[in-house]
This record gives C-alpha cells, structure tokens and sequence, in this order.
C-alpha cells in the first residue's frame, strides 16, 4: 500500500492529524496531487484553518480550474472567514456546468443570506429545496439562517 492511500484510510477512519501528515508526505513527492490537495485543505479545515485550506483549493484549482469538489471546499472556507462575495462567486462556478446543483445552491443561498441578500439567498433557497427537499429541514436549523427564521419568507420556504 503506497503513502496516499495510508492518508485516505487515515482520513476515512478519523485520524485527521496522522492523515495530513501523510498527504504531506504525498505532495512533497507529487506537489499537484488534486486529490492529497483537497483532502489537506478539507482537513485544515476542520482545524479552522480556512486561509491554509484555501491555499491548498487554490492549488488543485490551478490544475483542475473546475475542480467542483475544491471550488465548494474553497467556497466554504470563504464563507467562514465571513468573505461572502468570494464564496459566491466559487459556487457560481460550479452552477456554470451544475446548474442543479443543490447543496451548492444550498451553500450560495446561506453565503447571500449572510451577506444580506436576504431575497436572492431565498430565491436560491427555493430552487435548492425544489431539488433536494431535505434541504428545507437543513436550513430550518441552520445558524446562517438564523437571522431571517423568523420572517414570513422563510417559514413559508420552510415550514
């Protein structure tokens, strides 16, 4: 079994710090490894590491520009470094070729919400819900959502 796919069942078991030791032993010998790229980044981000994640979205987007699974990584880190414009326009990409795409029409409606663009973010909202209804429950409870909860807009969306 070679070093990447120690760090995957490292990954897969939990054991996020002995994984992203070996994805950096992987990406000392491939430094474009996508895959070891995404999986460092999802990491750091579980640290809350989101600037040190982004860096590593930002290289596997270097290789793979459309790379969706770095494009909504990257966009979730954005969004919790409270850059909701940049996080858009990362999901933006992905609805270019997914345009049905509901967690990331999920993930954009809680980035424009957050921004306060609260009448598009429920637009989007919708759409996300017509696509995957769990993502109605999803956003009854969730802490980007929290401000609007209350509004007519929302229950109706919701409720």
């Amino acid at each position: 079994m070679d070093i990447f796919d120690s760090a995957i069942i490292e990954f897969n078991l939990g054991n996020f710090k002995k994984a992203l030791v070996l994805f950096d032993q992987v990406l000392q010998l491939e430094p474009f490894h996508v895959t070891a790229l995404i999986k460092k980044g999802n990491i750091l981000g579980k640290f809350a590491r989101y600037s040190d994640a982004i860096q590593c979205y930002d290289k596997a987007l270097s290789v793979e520009a459309k790379n969706s699974l770095a494009l909504i990584n990257k966009g979730l880190a954005l969004h919790y470094l409270e850059r909701y414009p940049e996080a858009i326009a990362c999901y933006n990409m992905i609805l270019q070729d997914k345009p049905n795409s509901a967690l990331t029409l999920y993930n954009k409606a809680s980035s424009l919400v957050r921004n306060s663009q609260t009448p598009e973010g429920l637009e989007v909202l919708k759409k996300a819900i017509s696509l995957d209804f769990s993502c109605k429950y999803k956003a009854r409870s969730d802490v980007d959502f929290e401000q609007i909860q209350k509004t007519p807009e929302f229950k109706r969306l919701v409720l």
